[in-house]
């Protein structure tokens, strides 16, 4: 009996996925929910588990194309059926002789294609309805994007299941309205900036960038389907959020000691990791309650000031970056703290992360330390106003009551929204932070 293999909708809001990776091939036999294929969505990667035992009969969606959710993907033969094994490929005749390779010309540069100009709205404008007197259909992400960039919903043709506008769609349209952007000033420059006619701004071409890409001697590696992810997302707080960053140093020196005296005891009776990201989540926590200002988002003109602390915590993977969430860390003890980033950061390497754990969270905290990073200013996770980076800890001369001492010490850096976010709530929130690091009480057994 042939069982099909369905494209499953991993959230509430995503309606397609990405095929990166199939781990089983044609005639190979496998097992029920034995790891089958893997997937990418919008919002998290997640390994797919094989519906029924027997044997991969067919592969109908190959790796690296998007469809839409309860696609037919692949069939499974069910075990106790015939199968019939797919004949051999005839083997093609070798040639008498092996023609003379003729030189080939390197590829031509891919041409950009002209997006359609979709006219803009004021991002305080309700979206409206489909010129067929329709309702737009698209996800809440969609929405927030196009109401972040001012694009018109029902001016766009949806390329989703059943017209559905998708992110891919508003990224396009973004695309379009920067383009037409850069030519409206390039049009509008009719005087010089100086004296001199050639200080005049010019926008960059994108093809001609691209020409200055291609020399010499080069690889070319497609982006992966998560990396496209990351590179949206980042484009997109950049150019939403207006960045400003403080610096912070703390004496860890205590959380050290601390740390090494009790990380076996503390392994072995809690069954877990200690690591010093639970000090930097219980730190950041307190002072976000302190500080709701910075446990925030943005809406237009409006600000939502979050009641639970819900935290992402950057886990560094070999093929990208994730953020799963610790929701509600302010109600939670060191321990609890400590099982559930570790948790989360298990299955995020593992890719058995759930849409629902790398969502609502208000604040983010990312450690460049880890990897010997002195100190890094990091891009906010929207939709949050801030980010705190964790450096480094390393001993270093400090100066303490008029003499030079050698502690444990740490950078820590906070990128804020300054729409939201002013330099004095910044730096108080950090004073917050580096106080509580630095005189630590709560016990973590």
């Amino acid at each position: 009996m042939a069982v099909d293999i369905i494209m499953p909708q991993m959230g509430e809001s995503i309606f397609e996925g990405t095929i990166t990776k199939w781990l089983k091939k044609p005639g190979d036999k496998i097992e029920r929910d034995e790891p089958l294929f893997e997937i990418s969505t919008d919002k998290v990667d997640a390994e797919i588990p094989a519906p029924a035992a027997g044997v991969l009969k067919e592969i109908k969606v190959p790796e690296g194309q998007t469809v839409p959710i309860q696609t037919v993907v692949g069939v499974i033969e069910a075990a106790g059926a015939a199968v019939v094994a797919p004949p051999p490929k005839a083997e093609a005749p070798k040639p008498a002789a092996a023609p003379v390779p003729t030189p080939v010309p390197p590829p031509a540069k891919p041409a950009v294609p002209k997006p359609a100009a979709v006219p803009a709205i004021p991002a305080t404008a309700p979206l409206k309805a489909a010129p067929n007197g329709e309702k737009v259909r698209s996800s809440p992400l969609v929405r927030r994007l196009a109401r972040e960039h001012q694009i018109d919903l029902a001016q766009l043709q949806g390329t989703g299941a059943g017209g559905r506008v998708s992110k891919q769609d508003v990224m396009a349209a973004v695309e379009a309205g920067t383009a037409r952007a850069g030519a409206a000033r390039a049009a509008a420059t009719t005087a010089p900036l100086t004296a001199a006619p050639s200080a005049a701004l010019r926008v960059p071409d994108a093809a001609a960038l691209r020409d200055k890409m291609y020399f010499g001697e080069y690889e070319v590696q497609p982006m992966s389907i998560m990396r496209q992810r990351i590179a949206e997302h980042m484009v997109l707080s950049k150019h939403v959020s207006p960045h400003v960053y403080s610096l912070e140093e703390a004496n860890l020196s205590d959380i050290v000691q601390l740390r090494a005296s009790l990380k076996e005891k503390f392994e072995q009776e809690a069954g877990t990791k200690l690591t010093y990201t639970p000090f930097f989540l219980r730190a950041a926590a307190e002072a976000l309650r302190a500080f709701p200002t910075v446990n925030a988002s943005v809406d237009g003109t409006n600000i939502i000031l979050h009641k639970e602390c819900n935290i992402g915590v950057a886990v560094a993977l070999d093929w990208g970056l994730i953020v799963p969430v610790v929701k509600r860390a302010e109600e939670k003890n060191f321990l609890g703290l400590a099982r559930t980033v570790n948790d989360l950061a298990d299955r995020a390497r593992a890719k058995k992360l759930k849409p629902e754990e790398v969502t609502e969270s208000t604040f983010s905290i990312t450690n460049p330390g880890i990897f010997g990073g002195l100190v890094g200013l990091a891009v906010i996770n929207q939709p949050n106003v801030a980010i705190l980076g964790v450096g480094t800890i390393e001993k270093r001369p400090v100066v303490i009551n008029d003499a030079i001492a050698i502690r444990s010490m740490v950078y820590l850096s906070l990128s804020y929204d300054h729409r939201v976010v002013d330099g004095a709530i910044a730096h108080q929130f950090m004073t917050h932070v580096k106080r509580t690091l630095e005189n630590w009480t709560e016990p973590i057994l």
